[in-house]
Formats: structure tokens, C-alpha cells, sequence
């Protein structure tokens, strides 16, 4: 993991070695927080955000569906992590915004435990590889199943809810494969560990809907509007696990993996990525570094940032 200079951590800048919390911090017991994976990229416009909003506005719905009260803004968290973009003097970067419940009291019900909250900001390539996303990448269905709704709220990007994909992304590796497929309780197709499914069936792009138990993606949505906007038919339904072996191209998207194609699925060959896919894959590539006039809109450039709230400041 590529160091930057500086984190933000409740409300100040502090060296990246010592943004620590305390050992009986509630969320690094119990998983209590949420977060947001986000990406900064140079554009001919200077570094923008991709959908940075869009993005603050999940994570705070998802602490307010895990009873999180957040101290800060979703606007008071866009300005500092423009402020440490550019103290960090990055022209492109990954951004993880987290709020946790931190030190103070333990137990499952913990209403006077603090809501930490912290920006972190580093350089990361693609998550699945700049050869996965040109060539494509191996996954296999996982024997784990995407968390229930009747059980946690997968429409939350809460920390603890990532053991479930953890254990289908340790299960993937040590098979030999790059990612996994999850099915929802019902047997249905899901989601990857980290990323949306969309399917290729006779010309038209099928992705799951809501009702299974996915991630409302926000790279998903981008994606479902571009191939509209492409002349594509887009269907949200169910999507049985046969499928995934009678398609004709199939990829994921996420914001650490972009828009990944898949070649080969539980050793059915695939081939390499079709029409489709590498149609939608350029113009959502166009989007995210500003080659597309029309979605300028989605991106949030950092030269326009206000300067961070007094207050803040570096710890030396």
C-alpha cells in the first residue's frame, strides 16, 4: 500500500503514521461503521471526483440505516477531502471516506460511543488489474451467498457486512480464480465481492435488481445510463446462475475495479470481451476522466474546493 502524507481524522490533518485509534474502539470490535470507496482522477481539467455527492450521500443514508449520527456534513467532508487531496499534492487517488463508532463504551448497544470520522486518500491502480480489465478475468459462483436482507441491510456499505464478501473473495483466490460470483439467498445471481454483475443475453444488458440483495451501486447506475444512453436495452431482473454460462459477455463494475470484463466463469470460456462490453467499457472510461461532454456533471474537480474549516489543522 502506496503512503500519502496526510489523513483527516476528526476534523484535523494528521501525519499518515499517526492517524490511530484506541484498541476498544466499538467498530473494530463489532464492525459498527460505514464507508464509501471513491476515485479521484486527472482530467484536462485538473483532478476530479468522480460522483463525489452521490457518494456522500450513501454514506450518509447508510449511518443513518446503522444509527450512526455523523458530526460533520456531507459537504464538511468534500471540503476536507478536497484540502487533502491537494495537501497531499495527488493528481489522481483512491478516496476512503469511513465513519465508525470509536472508544467509550462497549457492548452491542453503544448510544454514547463517539462517531469517529476519517478521509484517507492514497494511490491505487485497478483493483482487478489493468490486464483484467483490458483482457478479462476468471470468477467462480461462490458456495458462500450474499448477506440476506432479513438479516442486515445490504443497501448500507457497513464495514462489518464486508466478512461476507471476504470470505467469497478468500475462497476465489485460493482457487485459483481472480473474483467471485455471489448468488442471493434465493439462488439468484447478485453481485461479485466487490463489484455489480450486468449480463450480456441476445444483445440486451440484464443486471440484478434491488430485490437481490445488492449493493446500489453507484457505478452501476453510471453504467446503466451510458448504455442507455449508447442505444442499449438495460433489464433489471433475476438473473438465474445458468445464465452466467449462456451469456455472451458478461462484466462488473465497482468504483476500485471500474468496469472489469469477465472471460471465463466457473471454467466456461467466455472469450475475450465482446462488442458490448468494450462499447459501454470507452464511454464509461470517457466519463471518469472527462472526455465525455455529457457528464461533465458527475465530476466534482478539486481546484474547486473552499479551503477546510478553521479549526482543522496538521498535527505535528
Amino acid at each position: 500500500m502506496e503512503k500519502a502524507e496526510l489523513i483527516w481524522l476528526n476534523g484535523e490533518f494528521v501525519p499518515w503514521d499517526e492517524a490511530k485509534v484506541h484498541v476498544l474502539s466499538h467498530g473494530l470490535h463489532y464492525g459498527s461503521g460505514v464507508f464509501e470507496g471513491i476515485r479521484c482522477y486527472e482530467t484536462e481539467r485538473g483532478p476530479a471526483i468522480f460522483r463525489h455527492m452521490d457518494h456522500l450521500e450513501r454514506l450518509a443514508k447508510s449511518a443513518e440505516m446503522y444509527y450512526l449520527e455523523l458530526p460533520y456534513s456531507g459537504d464538511q467532508i468534500r471540503t476536507a477531502t478536497h484540502e487533502l487531496i491537494k495537501r497531499n499534492a495527488l493528481r489522481s487517488c483512491y478516496i476512503r471516506p469511513l465513519a465508525f463508532r470509536g472508544y467509550g463504551e462497549m457492548g452491542l448497544y453503544a448510544p454514547t460511543a463517539p462517531v469517529d470520522v476519517m478521509v484517507a486518500v492514497w494511490p491505487w491502480g485497478a483493483y482487478l488489474g489493468e490486464e483484467g480489465k483490458r483482457h478479462g478475468i476468471r470468477a467462480r459462483v461462490s458456495s458462500w451467498r450474499r448477506i440476506s436482507s432479513a438479516s442486515l441491510i445490504p443497501h448500507a456499505k457497513a464495514s462489518g457486512q464486508y466478512l461476507n464478501s471476504i470470505l467469497a473473495k478468500t475462497e476465489s483466490a485460493n482457487s485459483g480464480y481472480e473474483e467471485a460470483i455471489m448468488l442471493d439467498e434465493r439462488g439468484f445471481v447478485c453481485e461479485g465481492s466487490g463489484e455489480n454483475v450486468f449480463v450480456v443475453r441476445d444483445g440486451v444488458l440484464v443486471t440484478p435488481p434491488h430485490t437481490a440483495s445488492i449493493l446500489d451501486g453507484i457505478s452501476r447506475k453510471s453504467v446503466i445510463q451510458i448504455a442507455r444512453d449508447l442505444g442499449y436495452t438495460v433489464v433489471e431482473r433475476d438473473i438465474a446462475r445458468a445464465e452466467l454460462y449462456l451469456a455472451e459477455e458478461i462484466f462488473l463494475t465497482g468504483t476500485a475495479a471500474e468496469l472489469v470484463p469477465v472471460r471465463e466463469i466457473d471454467d466456461h470460456d467466455l472469450g475475450e470481451p465482446g462488442e458490448i462490453t468494450r462499447h459501454v467499457q470507452a464511454k464509461y472510461e470517457d466519463a471518469l476522466y472527462g472526455r465525455a461532454e455529457e457528464y461533465l456533471e458527475w465530476l466534482d474537480l478539486v481546484e474547486q474546493a473552499a479551503p477546510v474549516d478553521e479549526g482543522s489543522r496538521v498535527t505535528t
